[in-house]
């Protein structure tokens, strides 16, 4: 395969628009975090906690609502759905903004704020998870993702780096003031992505309890799928506790702060790597090898407490970051291509709500651990439990077998200016 087929998923108009948005979206975002974290500490004189209550008040509605967003994102047209967002996501940090700018910004009011974009992100999720195959052709599904990958990789690398240089020069206010730019820019050029209208289904006007109802249903009676979730409810959790959380101290006493930095580059060299790499290279197996890749990250857990060697952990977390890679592309795969379109956003948001909800667990209870057991036993334990997760989630034949699905021909296009042929609805 050439280059120019690997790009070949730009060719599609709909999916360059939306591809557009997303690169626009995901630099505001890789840049608000940074920002946000400064504001936050500038006005509340360096107050550790009022910056977790900010992040709290973002993350609490938008993991209580994500089901909520899955039914909305199944019902409307995911583009609207995402523009409708990304508008009031745009508004919302242009508040924030203004606030911090002016220096009439309160802590309550950021918090109130965090907690509207929250709700807002909780709506739109589910749509961004989901909407990938009515932009390309199923034949293009892989390379699509691995093209959205790739983007995310490198933004993540390059946001924070723009952020902290506006924060300098310009302070926190206008670099949240450019993210809320971001929003509405990437709204903009969602205008320009045309879907065809979703066609009424038998269960139309059932009600929002029935449709949650009908998508729990769906969710555990898919074998691979609840599986790999519930998997991913105890990996997440020691992954943030375990490397997040006493990864940073872990580190300071070992390799040092700039050490740390080494190890993360690394990791998203890594996956950056298999990204481009699997723009070229089918993924067949998408679940089976993307539980071998993710089940990677718990080596760098188990080295960093019981040999914290630099050179060592670097190379263990560049092979971690390419292992998370396939299993996020695995991942999406098996999603988009198994899932019925109709019922795609509410798996994604039973998905992301279980695989979610024991982070906080991870990041309280870590600590306490390592200060009882100690930071090498702790991370050791983890690092092992980590593996034997996944090998547990591979004892499942559904999870090991499942393929890839074949290439269905592209559905006819919509009249309408723009419109180019879709993938037909997953099955």
């Amino acid at each position: 395969m050439t280059w120019a087929e690997s790009l070949a998923p730009l060719r599609e108009p709909n999916f360059r628009w939306y591809y557009a948005s997303r690169v626009v979206n995901m630099l505001g975002n890789a840049m608000a975090s940074v920002a946000l974290a400064f504001a936050v500490l500038h006005i509340t004189d360096d107050d550790p906690a009022a910056l977790g209550y900010v992040l709290a008040a973002h993350t609490v509605p938008m993991v209580l609502l994500l089901l909520w967003g899955g039914v909305i994102a199944d019902r409307f047209p995911r583009n609207v759905v995402i523009q409708v967002s990304n508008i009031a996501s745009a508004v919302t940090q242009g508040l924030i903004a203004a606030l911090v700018i002016t220096g009439t910004a309160d802590l309550w009011m950021l918090i109130a704020l965090s907690a509207v974009h929250g709700t807002v992100s909780a709506i739109a999720f589910p749509a961004m998870a989901s909407i990938m195959p009515s932009l390309v052709p199923r034949s293009e599904l892989q390379r699509a993702n691995a093209l959205m990958s790739l983007a995310r990789a490198s933004l993540t690398i390059l946001g924070p780096t723009v952020s902290a240089l506006l924060v300098v020069g310009v302070g926190p206010g206008w670099a949240l003031a450019v993210d809320a730019c971001t929003w509405l820019l990437s709204a903009v050029f969602l205008g320009f992505v045309h879907l065809p209208a979703k066609e009424p289904s038998e269960d139309e006007g059932q009600g929002t309890i029935a449709e949650l109802r009908e998508g729990w249903t769906y969710f555990r009676r898919t074998t691979w799928l609840w599986v790999v979730v519930l998997g991913f409810g105890v990996l997440n959790a020691i992954h943030m506790g375990a490397w997040f959380t006493l990864g940073p101290a872990r580190a300071k006493e070992t390799i040092g702060e700039e050490g740390w930095g080494l190890v993360l580059s690394a990791e998203a060299i890594g996956l950056l790597v298999m990204t481009l790499l699997m723009l070229r290279v089918p993924l067949q197996r998408p679940l089976l090898l993307g539980m071998l890749g993710i089940s990677l990250l718990g080596v760098p857990i188990l080295l960093l407490g019981s040999y914290p060697h630099l050179a060592v952990l670097m190379v263990a977390t560049f092979v971690a970051g390419a292992g998370t890679e396939v299993f996020n592309l695995g991942w999406n795969l098996a999603m988009q291509e198994n899932v019925p379109d109709e019922m795609l956003s509410r798996a994604y948001s039973y998905d992301a709500l279980g695989s979610f909800v024991a982070i906080p667990v991870g990041q309280i209870t870590f600590g306490p651990l390592a200060a009882a057991f100690g930071y090498t036993d702790v991370m050791v334990a983890s690092g092992v439990a980590y593996v034997v997760v996944c090998l547990l989630v591979l004892a499942s034949s559904s999870v090991r077998r499942l393929p890839r699905a074949p290439s269905e021909p592209a559905a006819e296009p919509a009249a309408g200016p723009g419109i180019t042929p879709t993938s037909a609805p997953a099955s």
